[in-house]
Parts: C-alpha cells; sequence; structure tokens
C-alpha cells in the first residue's frame, strides 16, 4: 500500500511499515530494557512519515507484520544498490518473516531482486553506501557469508564493499551514517574501527551519529540530538529533528524506520494493499 504518492516517477521513495502492536516486545541486545508507549510509538511514526513525505519523497507501506514486534525496522529486510534488491536474511530468527512483504513489494515495483541464502545472514541496517562504496558492518546480525553474498549481488554493478567490524553497537549505522558530501558520522564511544572511513567526523551524542539524507542540505535526524543539530547547521546543513523516543528504546533510530530509493528509473507504482 502506497501514502502520500504523487505518482509514479515523481521524487524519491522511501518504503515504510507501520508498528506492529507488539512493539514493546522488540529485541534488545546492547542497552537496557525500558518501556515503551506503543501509542506514542504510533504518533511519532505517523511524524517521522510525514516528514518525509512533506521533504520530497514518497512513502510506501509494506504490508504490515504485526506478528513481527520488530517488523518496523524496514530498513533490515532489504538492501538496494541501483536498481538490484538483495532480501535481507536476519541474523535473528524471530525476524525472518518480516521480510517478505518487502520482497513481494519490490518485485512489484520493477527492481531485480536477489535473496540472501543460509547459512548467511544480513540485516540492512549494517550497510552504508557512500557513493559506490557499500561498508557493511559483520559480527553481529550479519556475518561473513552474508557479506560475501552482497559482494557478489552488488560488486557486478559497480560496487566497492569493505567489511567493517562491528562489536559495540546492534548494526553498523546505529554507529555511523554519512552526509551528503560523504563525509562518514560517528560517536567515537560507538565506532570500532575508525579508520577504515576516509573522512570521519566525530559528533557529540550517540543520537546525533544518524542522519538520513532528505535532499540538498537537508538533514533528518533524532530531537535527541541537539548539540550535534547544531553542529551540522554550522557545517552548511539543515537539520530536520524528529522525535524517536520509543523506538531509540529499541536500538532503533532515524534510518531504521525507512529504506530510500533514489535514483531509480522505471521504477513502478505498487497496486494498492488490501
Amino acid at each position: 500500500m502506497s501514502t502520500g504518492s504523487s505518482g509514479a516517477g515523481a521524487g524519491p521513495v522511501a518504503l515504510v511499515r507501520r508498528p506492529s502492536p507488539s512493539l514493546a516486545d522488540g529485541l534488545v541486545t546492547h542497552i537496557e530494557r525500558t518501556p515503551v508507549d506503543a501509542e506514542l510509538a504510533l504518533r511519532q511514526w505517523h511524524r517521522y512519515t510525514a516528514l518525509l513525505r512533506e521533504h520530497g519523497w514518497r512513502t510506501w507501506e509494506v504490508e504490515p507484520a504485526d506478528d513481527c514486534p520488530d517488523g518496523v525496522f524496514v530498513e533490515d529486510t532489504v538492501v538496494v544498490y541501483r536498481n538490484a534488491a538483495l532480501i535481507a536474511r536476519p541474523g535473528a530468527p524471530s525476524r525472518l518473516p518480516e521480510t517478505a512483504g518487502t520482497e513481494r513489494l519490490l518485485r512489484e515495483a520493477g527492481l531485480f531482486v536477489a535473496r540472501v541464502r543460509a547459512p548467511g545472514t544480513l540485516e540492512g541496517g549494517d550497510v552504508l553506501k557512500v557513493g559506490d562504496t557499500v561498508y557493511v558492518g559483520c559480527g553481529g546480525r550479519t556475518n561473513a557469508e552474508g557479506v560475501r553474498q552482497l559482494r557478489t549481488a552488488f560488486e557486478p554493478f559497480g560496487a566497492t564493499v569493505v567489511p567493517v567490524p562491528v562489536r559495540s553497537v546492534l548494526h553498523l549505522k546505529s554507529a555511523v551514517t554519512a552526509l551528503p558530501d560523504g563525509t562518514v558520522i560517528g560517536h567515537p564511544s560507538l565506532v570500532d574501527e575508525p579508520g577504515l572511513f576516509p573522512r570521519l567526523l566525530s559528533v557529540p551524542e550517540e543520537a546525533g551519529a544518524h542522519v538520513v539524507l532528505l535532499g540538498g542540505n537537508r538533514l533528518l535526524l533524532s530531537a535527541a540530538a541537539p548539540r550535534t543539530a547544531e553542529l551540522l547547521a554550522s557545517l552548511g546543513h539543515e537539520p530536520v529533528p524528529v522525535e524517536l523516543s520509543e523506538y531509540e528504546r529499541l536500538e532503533g533510530c532515524v534510518t531504521c524506520l525507512s529504506v530510500r530509493l533514489r535514483g531509480l528509473y522505471e521504477l513502478r507504482e505498487p497496486p494498492p494493499g488490501e
């Protein structure tokens, strides 16, 4: 199902999935569990998707996965490079059912689709694309065989795949993301191998390590990182803050709630869901 669409071919697309009623039961691995307010989480999700649309993105809803508490973190279900989509194979067994809806939508949209096969595991939150360089976190939810299969899938299209050890956080993009000019940003406490990134900018808050590129100099980031927003504004960017407290309680961040599709050709609008 698509929401807020402005018609096929008009602007970039973000895949999203509304939170499950059982969101509060989502997995937590690197932080202490705290209560999640499901109603507040739903309001925050609606605001997040509204901000995407306000900044020129079409949002396509992947079919609900109400039996999957972590299903709202739709970024983990797929990695897209150019017009090729690699359907993930989550490292957490409880998340395996999440990928089917994403695969159906992307096939309907006309992308070339492949899948990670056992014994490989790969979650999209472990993949950071900076131009044609694809950094892949390895050591948590993504294993070496998953990295190998991603390399096989994307290198023929021009990607250079760089494995990055991940030990301190859930996913690579829990530690680092990138600015429009390719500068990688992260909080020093979260980055295990800073030397793997040619340009790394330290930010003052852990929540500030995560940005979504909205287009131009606009950056969507957590409202929990006001000092990082000030830093980025001083560098000429336009921070767009969004409240994500209930997802941050589950190790989520601003990137986890969508799959951003940019610059794809012949992308078809999927038919409305039931």
